[in-house]
């Protein structure tokens, strides 16, 4: 097909998408804008490869890099992909009165509409998440899940040479904030064009809910303050998390820690992740029960999981946050250096928070505190309770809250790598990474008839097992009797 066609079917398409927004007699407008976009020179395109509206913007692409208006560059891309998907994108204020006013009826038809948007606008990127590798692997804590990431395209190294050379704008302060919509992107920051995001009121100030691109599980959600002010976990967000598993039924919701180590990877803007998904350490049963004095309403105890998890459970939200934030005060300033732990240093820097996470369950609420703790040492610098060397060659990346509730997100370089494993189990000739050798190695060890049938569910098995041994490490107190028995002795002392 000629450029002219492609270009007309991608605008009979916009049409189509939302015919309240556009008619036929908006088409020559349309046509206009694209062909600003793309070039206006009639040529060769090819076909695309399906008859959606994302393969024909994608064909788009490739015409306006033959037409020199971009290069092949992924940010470019995705620069222009972003303002032509922005053309089927309804403008925020229209977002956030179809959603609320569905939310009115029937909350459930709200998120359906907000989710199906965010994917046929291109914004969450379908075809890229379906790349990922996942899969669960059984363990004495239930089925953990094990993805390697491979959604997210590397940064070509001309980009990255660019994107140096480019001024530096401080707008948006991060990928977080509310200005991010609508913003068209550039070299060193992605395409925002057809980003939207619905505002709600949490307490007294007003938030954001928008979806994750590059999702990790079903409706990955994330909810950010409207202000760039940087993470802390107190009452407050306690209060918080149980506001949205009200407000948003069907997710959940949690925060990354507000430490370094321990925290995630964005520190400096307040914001919690939900969706979805029915994580392993949600499914998990409480190996014993306690009881918190002066609540007796709140059901609790200490989660069968390789991390240190208090659970609490109750019909009050109010006093289920009352609860934590009188457990969270107590651990920041606990220490018992029989069991290695430290409340802070000399110098008074913190090593003590918690990673909650909230849902509700059979009508009650649930909230889950993660104990962590972010202290370092000679023989462990990157963490005493981090992934220790060991297990570095598999995770060596800060253990947020998704991996915290049993969701590995391993590196792409894994796919390979993992391959050359196989191959080097099964007496090939393999380009096998040094540091995974020993790993290797204990695998033949211990496994005396591997074959190439098997190799790829047993290599399976055994990045499952590591996953849970950086769990463990990442535990404050450990699944023995003494660790145990410290759990509880700083459970009673609250």
């Amino acid at each position: 097909m000629d450029s002219k066609q492609l270009i007309s079917k991608f605008v009979d398409k916009v049409i189509q998408f939302d015919p309240t927004t556009y008619s036929s007699d908006d088409k020559i407008y349309l046509v206009n804008v694209v062909l600003d976009l793309v070039g206006e020179s009639e040529i060769e395109v090819t076909e695309p490869v399906t008859d959606t509206i994302i393969a024909v913007k994608d064909e788009l692409l490739n015409l306006a890099i033959k037409n020199e208006k971009i290069s092949a560059l992924i940010a470019e891309q995705d620069i222009l992909g972003a303002k032509l998907m922005d053309l089927v994108t309804p403008i925020p204020s229209h977002v956030n009165k179809h959603f609320w006013d569905l939310y009115a009826n029937d909350p459930e038809k709200a998120l359906a509409y907000f989710y199906e948007l965010s994917q046929a606008n291109d914004y969450i990127k379908v075809a890229a998440i379906a790349k990922n590798i996942a899969y669960q692997v059984p363990t004495n804590y239930g089925d953990l899940e094990i993805t390697i990431n491979l959604s997210k395209p590397e940064k070509d190294p001309k980009q990255i040479a660019l994107a140096k050379t480019m001024k530096q704008t401080g707008y948006p302060k991060c990928q977080l904030c509310m200005e991010n919509e609508g913003y068209a992107g550039r070299l060193d920051f992605p395409a925002r064009r057809n980003h939207r995001i619905i505002r709600f009121d949490l307490g007294d100030a007003t938030w954001g809910f928008q979806y994750s691109p590059y999702a990790y599980f079903n409706e990955h959600s994330i909810f950010l303050d409207e202000k760039h002010e940087p993470m802390v976990i107190n009452k407050t967000t306690f209060s918080d998390l149980l506001q949205i598993v009200k407000k948003f039924p069907g997710y959940f919701a949690g925060s990354n820690a507000d430490l370094p180590i321990v925290g995630g990877s964005i520190l400096t803007h307040e914001h919690y992740q939900g969706g979805r998904h029915d994580f392993p350490m949600a499914k998990a049963e409480m190996s014993q029960t306690m009881q918190f004095s002066g609540f007796d309403d709140i059901q609790a105890g200490i989660v069968n999981w390789p991390m240190s998890v208090i659970r609490l459970n109750g019909e009050n939200a109010e006093r289920l946050a009352d609860l934590a934030a009188k457990i969270l005060t107590s651990w920041q300033e606990y220490s018992d250096a029989d069991a290695q732990i430290l409340a802070k240093d000399a110098d008074g820097t913190p090593h003590h928070t918690v990673t909650p996470i909230s849902r509700m369950r059979d009508g009650r609420y649930e909230l889950d505190l993660v104990l962590r703790d972010n202290q370092t040492s000679d023989e462990f610098p990157d963490g005493i309770y981090h992934p220790h060397a060991d297990v570095q060659h598999i995770k060596k990346e800060n253990i947020g809250l998704i991996e915290v509730m049993g969701l590995a997100i391993l590196p792409p370089r894994l796919k390979t790598e993992i391959t050359e494993v196989e191959k080097y189990l099964t007496d090939q000739p393999n380009d096998m990474a040094a540091y995974h050798k020993t790993w290797a190695d204990e695998i033949k060890r211990d496994n005396s008839m591997i074959s190439k049938e098997t190799v790829s569910e047993l290599v399976q098995n055994e990045v499952g097992k590591v996953f849970m041994r950086v769990l463990e490490d990442a535990g404050v107190y450990k699944q023995d009797n003494h660790g145990q028995q410290a759990f509880v002795k700083f459970i009673k002392q609250v």
